[in-house]
């Protein structure tokens, strides 16, 4: 999972300079960096029953931790843990008195319980690439403990507060990308769990990597640690950290969502587009909820607008003005497009709730229906199959807002298809300049990419491990595929920004007078404060990185209520 900050930083000069429209400009001077507060300790209580997606959203945004198991939740796991114990007199249990996977006939001895978890875990920790971000690895931990706050998995309560201790403490497991199938977490968290022993594998503390068993005293937290009976497969199985990174995901598509119906609206100033086709009347009657939203975002951010009007269709060529009609189908048809991408995020969010408030582990441990005690329960609550299809889903509307915006971008080069904006952009003579038009190939470049990686991967299943898991959803090569996805959707928007900015500030001084709207005017002048506009041709790619740095630093998210 790829971002551009690291590149970024040390190319980008961060610009201070407002640009006016049709106003020569100077180089800008870099703006200077002012630290941003601490955000205030978020206190989290588990209770397995109501962790919100707003908690888990300050998590992956940075925001410290101080989480804790609510007093009720470990008085139900000591009553499971004792069920399950109670349990096992009288019947075989996968994963706690037998081995696992192909080797389930196997039977173990009490003797070798506490070995045997120790194994589970050193067996399963065989993940390689790049690791999770941190914030994804600490909200998986905290979704681990939740969920085990309902005390259907049968560990001690010390086991979840041993994973919170290490995220209050901020000590962060090194989680590999590269070896779950979506069949639960089992490399990822199989390394947390190695960590939370206190054994050689590694964690990240303030700044620094290195082994657990000597990272952990300097955090303050006992190096070792115990898991008993049954207590190693709750920490690999479930779906915890596929949750955590589709989460990561919903979060970033959310302000890419709001950012590309910014780009949209700068469009359509700069080509001066018909407003007819955000008529609330026409929303209204496709009945989709997602849809009127967008459209009434769209008029908020142009609202005022003069260049969307008759009098500024007519500006760049009076005597030659037809009117439009009717703008082309990217252009009408943009709030219905958006729709789908929010539609998709509305579905993921409310999974995401549930899942994060879910037993999701392989078995589980239930008082008996009837008569006393607890009995074990085998199941497939594990499986990522509901997540790794919103993953893919998601990533085709992601591509398809992609598709949109280097469509439009493209329109943007073009007089014909522009309504009279100089050819390429060029701010100069056309000709003896090219203008923008390899920033557009940027994009264009970017979209056979995100087309391939929009393959829907939970089709893709195979059979492994003697055919004991012969149906996997590969849901985390679908969040993986996704990031890589929303990374290229930074990239393509920005040059959207990038050249409706430049669109309209090449044809200003004829527009005169006409004001943009409330919205759009206020994204201009963010943009121009980091990119001057293109005159004579110049080096662009430092001009390409800065919009990429604005997008991704959500800086053009539109002040319009989402």
């Amino acid at each position: 999972m790829t971002t551009h900050v690291g590149r970024l930083a040390a190319g980008v000069g961060l610009l201070a300079a407002l640009c006016v429209p049709g106003q020569a400009v100077a180089a800008p001077e870099p703006a200077p960096i002012r630290p941003a507060a601490a955000p205030p300790v978020l206190d989290l209580v588990l209770d397995g029953d109501s962790l919100s997606l707003r908690d888990a959203f300050a998590i992956l945004g940075g925001r410290p931790v101080s989480a804790r198991l609510a007093a009720d939740a470990r008085a139900t796991m000591d009553r499971a843990r004792a069920g399950a114990l109670a349990a096992l007199e009288n019947q075989r249990v996968y994963g706690w008195n037998q081995a696992l996977g192909p080797l389930k006939d196997r039977p173990l001895s009490p003797e070798q319980a506490e070995r045997f978890q120790r194994n589970v875990l050193r067996s399963h920790a065989a993940g390689v690439g790049e690791p999770l971000p941190d914030n994804v690895v600490r909200l998986a931990m905290i979704l681990k403990a939740n969920q085990m706050a309902r005390g259907k998995v049968g560990v001690r309560p010390e086991v979840p507060q041993r994973l919170l201790a290490m995220v209050n403490a901020g000590v962060v497991p090194r989680m590999p990308q590269i070896g779950s199938l979506g069949t639960g977490d089992l490399q990822p968290q199989a390394a947390a769990g190695l960590a939370a022993l206190g054994e050689d594998a590694p964690v990240r503390y303030r700044g620094e990597e290195g082994p657990a068993s000597e990272m952990l005293p300097k955090a303050g937290l006992p190096r070792d640690f115990a898991f008993q009976a049954g207590e190693a497969l709750p920490i690999i199985s479930g779906s915890t950290v596929l949750a955590a990174t589709l989460m990561d995901a919903v979060h970033r598509a959310t302000v890419l969502a709001d950012q590309a119906e910014g780009a949209f609206a700068l469009f359509m100033e700069a080509t001066r587009a018909e407003r007819g086709s955000l008529d609330a009347r026409t929303h209204r009657e496709r009945h989709i909820p997602e849809e009127n939203a967008i459209a009434a975002r769209l008029r908020a951010m142009v609202a005022g607008s003069g260049w969307m009007t008759e009098e500024g269709r007519k500006r760049l060529d009076p005597a030659n003005y037809h009117p439009r009609v009717q703008d082309a189908v990217s252009v009408r048809a943009a709030p219905h497009i958006m729709a789908g991408l929010r539609h998709v995020l509305a579905d993921a969010r409310r999974t995401l709730v549930r899942e994060a408030n879910s037993s999701t582990s392989n078995p589980l441990v239930f008082k008996r229906d009837r008569g006393r005690g607890y009995e074990f329960v085998m199941g497939g609550n594990w499986d990522g199959s509901v997540m790794g299809h919103l993953a893919d889903t998601l990533n085709a509307e992601i591509t398809d807002v992609g598709v949109l915006s280097q469509e439009l971008s493209g329109r943007l080069l073009s007089p014909r298809w522009s309504y009279g904006l100089p050819a390429n952009l060029a701010g100069g003579t056309v000709g003896l300049n090219s203008g923008m038009v390899q920033v557009q190939t940027v994009a264009a470049a970017l979209i056979p990419e995100m087309q391939v990686r929009a393959m829907p991967v939970g089709t893709l299943s195979r059979p492994v491990k003697d055919g004991q898991e012969d149906h996997n959803t590969m849901a985390m090569a679908s969040v993986r595929h996704l990031h890589e996805n929303l990374d290229r959707l930074e990239t393509v928007l920005a040059v959207q920004y990038m050249m409706a900015a430049q669109g309209i500030d090449l044809i200003a001084r004829q527009m005169s007078g006409l004001p943009l709207g409330a919205v759009t005017r206020t994204l201009l002048a963010e943009i121009r404060r980091y990119v001057a506009p293109l005159g004579e041709d110049r080096y662009l790619t430092p001009d390409l990185e800065r919009a990429i740095w604005l997008v991704h630093d959500r800086r053009l998210r539109p002040s319009v209520a989402p």
